[in-house]
């Protein structure tokens, strides 16, 4: 397993670290156990945020008197300097830590600077002075503001979504930000569960040195096959790479990634994320669960969409949201009506 250094952090892992928004669904009992096998196993790099509801919570205790043995990152979605330092008071505490090691601005959807009137910058060079936090990174999934981000110089870390599903523009950030000496994390290596092999995720990104993936682990069975790819890394080998042709032919087109920029702004209610890709769930990502009266509820909530264009607005891919929701409740009828085999 190659080691990454995250640009002018210094910060060295190994390429293969942990997503820890999955184990806000996990207890307490369950989360600690995991997040302690991942270290156990080679894992020193932990990203959370105050948005995921209790798992800095879980890390805190997962690591407490242990510290210096791991890395932690974590977000705020605050948008101005107190509502930063408020965030970051928090986080402190539930981490149970005196510090973080890169504190990132959560979902930005512009670039924060020194003087905009906002005072989220001002804060954060205020809590690196103070040692509260150590490096100062930020996460979006707007790839014109990842550009921005990029060419500002002010940020030490960029967090975007990064798999072998990603378009062109999107590939070009790990090379933008080793120009910047800037450390790039990939957040959705498995595209949000639309990719199911993770041998081949592991191996895309593997073949790009200056990439850090946190993958999002949920079971320990899941734990299980990334551990062992710290003595086993998957390479890009022809049968991978034609793998990957193969499904990159398959999803070309529209579809929707599950980033949930458009929450919660649908006046229907409609969980868009999950319901906007429900038929590539059932077919990449077969489950009972998806057909269970609970998503029969969710899906017809499509049929009270008004058309308003909310979440088309907030789309950082620029989908017709509105008609990818009526494809997919379409399919799903039929899949339900025995119609469609997603076997």
């Amino acid at each position: 397993m190659r080691n990454v250094t995250l640009g002018s952090t210094g910060i060295c892992v190994p390429q293969n670290e942990f997503g820890a928004l999955p184990v806000q669904r996990r207890s307490v009992e369950d989360a600690v156990a995991i997040l302690r096998k991942a270290n156990k196993g080679g894992m020193v790099y932990f990203d959370t945020a105050r948005a995921y509801s209790d798992s800095e919570t879980k890390i805190g205790i997962a690591f407490e008197g242990m510290r210096d043995k791991v890395f932690i990152a974590t977000k705020t979605a605050g948008k101005t300097g107190d509502q930063v330092r408020a965030d970051l008071e928090t986080s402190l505490k539930e981490l149970r830590t005196d510090y973080i090691d890169v504190y990132q601005l959560h979902m930005a959807d512009r670039v924060y600077a020194p003087g905009d009137g906002t005072g989220v910058y001002e804060a954060l060079l205020e809590a690196k002075a103070e040692g509260k936090i150590r490096h100062i990174g930020v996460t979006t999934h707007k790839i014109g503001v990842a550009y921005d981000l990029i060419e500002s110089g002010l940020y030490e870390t960029l967090q975007f979504p990064f798999s072998y599903l990603s378009e062109e523009k999107e590939l070009e950030l790990p090379r933008l930000c080793a120009e910047k000496n800037m450390g790039f994390v990939a957040m959705k290596g498995m595209a949000g569960g639309l990719i199911t092999r993770a041998e081949a995720a592991m191996a895309f990104l593997e073949d790009h040195p200056h990439v850090l993936p946190i993958w999002g682990i949920q079971k320990e069975s899941e734990l299980d096959e990334f551990l062992s790819y710290m003595d086993d890394t998957p390479v890009l080998t022809d049968e991978i790479r034609s793998y990957i042709e193969s499904e990159k032919t398959a999803l070309a087109g529209e579809f929707c990634r599950g980033c949930g920029y458009c929450m919660p702004t649908c006046p229907a209610g409609i969980t868009i994320y999950q319901c906007a890709r429900m038929s590539l769930m059932l077919r990449r990502a077969p489950s009972d669960a998806w057909l269970n009266e609970h998503w029969q509820n969710e899906m017809k909530k499509i049929e009270d969409c008004i058309g308003c264009g909310q979440c088309t607005q907030h789309c950082p891919y620029e989908l017709n949201t509105p008609e990818l929701l009526k494809k997919n409740y379409e399919d799903y009828k039929k899949v339900l009506a025995g119609e469609v085999s997603v076997q």
